[in-house]
């Protein structure tokens, strides 16, 4: 769709400024601008980053990578409908799918519209305006065909072997050749946003950190932004130092493990267990220093939780200069393993065209060319002051992905060995202010180990929250997965699916 309007600003400036949202711009826009940005996103000019509803309201937030705008619009939905963004950008149709199943709008001239999250099994209907459900209604989810000669499908899931969450895979195949893949998810929506509502913002924290618990820093660090923006209000220092510190500890964490998963799908149990030795080593660090190996409930609005001490200041230079020990000779033994190689190597290939129409972010999106990375854009402190690379590949495989980890845990090593030598002194919070006065929004977005990470907040006069939406990179990636795993065998995608590592909960909600 070519329009007049080039730039995610001047859309932006046709509707009506909402001043109480920050830090980015919100403006309320009628029809014909919705479809205006809409187009923006088909031409590629703007990527998406949420799709959302509430009460007759939907809002877009979107991001001019060109640029450096970021903004939300929002657009009241007569007739509890809205034009679909799905229907001209595919990235929004499982977006508009959730938000139809949680919300009840409509989106006009949407391309599915099946369910997504509600299986039929919940006791009310639309969660977010509370519609009671006589009884729950199980229903036959209908797959998408495939046609050809000689095809047979596989259905794995959704109860998975070990302590892997649920989701149900549906491959279609000629012989071992996978034509595609279907991935139904779901199972774990635990309601987050619903139960955010109403509790003051202390607790609605506790939930946020506990949409995704390998995100867990991640998730409170984006919530956490989002109720200061929201607020106005600046913290210490050394809180953002900390936050940081954590960040990337949880980094460090979960790409050993994925890292170590990766190489046991290709049947290389060592690297297994010695990169498990160093994810324990890391989690272990984080429970001496912040009393929790997850580091959960560590990041709070108004800064942090828990101080590093002196001996905490050793624990973590003893864990870097074990991981710079150790960390290069297991990296040399995967480069020069021919057998790994030779299952990593060209396997699930994503290209750079979809990572990018995704807006993919993370690990994914950087193996296939596209160098986002929230810690850069939009930034946010400490990362302004601390010196790293954003690493990325343009193979798109298996290996490429793993390679993205290695370079990022080297970068992760030098963040942390800068923020042990520059941590500044001073208090690590501060309580919030009163309730506003007005209503207030806030909105942040973080880099977690697997990619960007959105939260939107709004704060009621009385200090509680009144909506809040969290979106997980996976929804980017779960998509792509599918696409990758095209005219590959289907004993590589336990190979694939580990080299994604899409959350399952924290898409889920």
């Amino acid at each position: 769709m070519e329009t007049g309007v080039t730039t995610l600003r001047e859309i932006i400036a046709e509707g009506r400024a909402v001043p109480e949202h920050r830090p980015w711009p919100r403006a309320v826009v009628g029809r014909e601008t919705w479809q205006r940005a809409i187009g923006l996103l088909q031409a590629g000019r703007c990527t998406l980053l949420a799709l959302w509803g509430e009460n007759a309201l939907v809002h877009l937030a979107l991001a001019d990578e060109g640029c450096g705008e970021l903004g939300v619009l929002s657009m009241a939905c007569e007739g509890n409908s809205f034009p679909s963004v799905g229907q001209q950008h595919a990235p929004a149709i499982r977006l508009e799918r959730a938000l139809r199943d949680l919300s009840g709008l409509e989106p006009e001239g949407a391309v599915d519209t099946r369910a997504w999250l509600d299986h039929g099994k919940w006791p009310v209907r639309r969660p977010l305006g509370r519609v009671e459900r006589a009884a729950p209604t199980p229903q036959r989810y209908p797959f998408l065909p495939a046609e050809g000669e000689s095809l047979h499908q596989i259905p794995v899931g959704p109860v998975h072997a070990g302590i892997i969450e649920p989701g149900h895979f549906r491959f279609t195949a000629s012989g071992e050749t996978i034509v595609r893949l279907e991935a139904r998810l779901g199972y774990v929506h635990k309601g987050t946003e619903s139960l955010m509502a109403g509790l003051p913002v202390e607790r609605a924290a506790v939930l946020a950190g506990r949409v995704s618990g390998d995100s867990t820093a991640a998730y409170a660090l984006a919530f956490a932004r989002a109720t200061e923006a929201a607020h106005g209000m600046a913290i210490p220092a050394r809180a953002l130092w900390l936050r940081a510190l954590m960040a990337e500890l949880e980094r460090l964490a979960n790409h050993f493990g994925d890292i170590g998963a990766v190489c046991n799908d290709a049947a290389f149990a060592m690297l297994h267990a010695h990169f498990g030795i160093l994810r324990e080593q890391v989690l272990r660090a984080a429970d001496r220093c912040f009393g929790h190996r997850l580091m959960m409930d560590c990041i709070v609005p108004g800064g942090v939780r828990c101080d590093l001490t002196g001996n905490g200041a050793q624990t973590m230079s003893g864990l870097i200069d074990q991981v710079r020990k150790h960390f290069p000779e297991l990296i040399e033994l995967y480069d020069n393993t021919a057998s790994l190689q030779d299952r990593t190597v060209g396997t699930g290939i994503l290209s750079t065209a979809l990572a990018r129409q995704f807006g993919c972010g993370g690990y994914v999106g950087r193996a296939s060319g596209r160098a986002f990375d929230a810690r850069r854009m939009p930034g946010y402190p400490p990362y302004d002051r601390l010196q790293f690379e954003v690493p990325v590949l343009e193979e798109g495989d298996v290996d490429a992905r793993l390679w993205i980890r290695i370079r990022e845990v080297e970068q992760s090593l030098s963040i942390i060995d800068q923020i042990l030598r520059e941590l500044p002194s001073g208090p690590i919070s501060q309580p919030l202010p009163p309730p506003p006065t007005e209503v207030r929004e806030g909105v942040a977005l973080v880099e977690g180990f697997r990619g960007d990470v959105l939260v939107w907040v709004r704060i009621r006069t009385d200090g509680t929250v009144e909506r809040c939406h969290l979106r997980d990179p996976s929804w980017f990636q779960w998509p792509l997965l599918e696409a990758a795993i095209e005219s590959n065998i289907v004993a590589d995608f336990p190979l694939c699916n580990k080299s994604f590592n899409c959350s399952y909960s924290g898409h889920d909600l």
